[in-house]
């Protein structure tokens, strides 16, 4: 559980040069068609930006809440553009209870549904949806980095949202600086190839790092009552890796550790790992883990099956 200052010092320099300079590159480029390449690493460098400030959310970085609010808020909002305050309470509210229909946010039914109790209560484009919904469910990630840009600015917008001034500045500017740059620089065809680029395979990356922690686990209703470590460890699974894997997945591969110790730090939850899944395996809980790939298919079989009953021909009238 012992803070990681080093390492932390280390990878936010890293982080911030490869950000600076990503944006030096682009200036250089001018108006070319690489620039879509570009566009392309900057996907992963703000999602590793995201992971940083995800880090900083749970005061895995910094002992006292003023410099996560600090780093948070420069990273967040001012760099990637989404209101690192609204997403730390929602995220927060998720960690409470992991794939709870009813408590979990992650797991509401705004446009894929997670259970077939969704899916008998959906309607509109959620119903559509889901019954062909583990088709859609990639190409709907090239939206989610425009949806977490749009949510910030509208959780802002309420009176009662805490920082709604500084948090709503941070983004404006961010916006402006992002959206002049684009446009000062490139054509207006190319500009916009460009966000579409960008911000589409930015919401892929995200998605695809978070689906294999928890999508395809158990869904929990109110009836379901479990004690902490249940909870946590029976809604999440971990993807098996080496170094390449942590970095890609910002560490979050050790998604059971991690949701049993939220505050500990990333590099610190691949040594948890071994104890974790030897306690599990003494008091018979069980314990998922498996490679990437194989997490897709789990998340994505878990989805068809929810949509199964739509996918059935309505039964014939009798008499």
């Amino acid at each position: 559980m012992n803070r990681r200052p080093v390492y932390y010092a280390v990878r936010m320099t890293i982080a911030a040069v490869v950000y600076a300079g990503c944006w030096a590159l682009f200036a250089w480029l001018g108006d070319s068609w690489l620039q879509l390449l570009l566009a392309a690493v900057l996907a992963v460098v703000f999602g590793q930006l995201g992971f940083l400030a995800h880090d900083l959310g749970h005061r895995q970085v910094f002992r006292t809440r003023r410099p996560s609010d600090v780093a948070g808020l420069i990273i967040g909002n001012l760099g990637v553009g989404l209101g690192w305050g609204w997403w730390t309470s929602k995220h927060n509210r998720h960690h409470a209870n992991p794939n709870h229909e009813d408590h979990d946010p992650d797991v509401s039914p705004a446009v894929i549904v997670w259970s077939e109790d969704q899916v008998a209560r959906s309607s509109g484009l959620p119903r559509f949806i889901a019954k062909y919904q583990a088709y859609w469910f990639f190409p709907l990630l090239t939206l989610e980095a425009w949806h977490l840009h749009i949510a910030s600015f509208k959780a802002l917008l309420n009176p009662a949202a805490k920082r709604r001034k500084l948090e709503l500045t941070l983004l404006v500017v961010h916006a402006v600086i992002y959206l002049g740059a684009v446009f000062a620089v490139l054509s207006p065809g190319k500009a916009v190839l460009f966000l579409i680029v960008h911000q589409g395979l930015f919401g892929v990356y995200l998605g695809s790092t978070f689906a294999p922690n928890h999508k395809g686990m158990p869904v929990l209703t109110k009836d379901d009552k479990l004690d902490f470590l249940r909870k946590q460890v029976l809604t999440s699974r971990n993807v098996r890796g080496g170094w390449f894997t942590d970095i890609a997945l910002g560490q979050l591969n050790y998604q059971i550790e991690h949701h049993l110790f939220p505050n500990m730090p990333a590099p610190n939850l691949r040594k948890a790992q071994p104890i974790v899944e030897r306690y599990c395996a003494e008091i018979g809980v069980s314990y998922l883990q498996t490679g990437l790939f194989e997490s897709y298919g789990q998340a994505l079989s878990h989805l068809h099956e929810v949509g199964a009953a739509l996918r059935r021909p309505p039964a014939a009238a009798v008499g």
